[in-house]
């Protein structure tokens, strides 16, 4: 872990730059899923997310959120995803997060630079 810079986690998953590489994209990991974004790509996946939840789950699903039949589309048209409604809020959870943490890094990278 010495070797990347942590810039959110949760119960689902972590995000994260690389130290000694110079790159604009995030690593964004979760379900044994690794994405490399840049904020542009996180904003879009966001887009994505809010559609994946205007999707109706099954009626009368026994597994209360659990069952994954939600299909979240991702920044890549060639890859979607099966999700239960309890991992798309910890994923939403994981994408503001990283979201946030990158524009206010950026927020007062430029205001030390005044």
């Amino acid at each position: 872990m010495e070797s990347i810079y942590r810039i959110y986690d949760n119960k689902i998953g972590i995000s994260f730059k690389w130290k000694n590489v110079k790159t604009n994209l995030t690593q964004i990991i979760f379900r044994d899923t690794g994405f490399h974004l840049t904020t542009k790509e996180i904003e879009l996946f966001l887009d994505k997310l809010s559609e994946a939840k205007t999707q109706k789950t099954c009626e009368n699903c026994e597994m209360s959120g659990g069952c994954r039949s939600l299909l979240l589309q991702t920044p890549s048209d060639k890859v979607s995803m099966a999700v239960s409604s309890l991992e798309l809020a910890e994923i939403e959870d994981l994408l503001r997060g990283t979201l946030f943490q990158i524009q206010m890094d950026n927020y007062l990278k430029n205001i030390c630079k005044n």
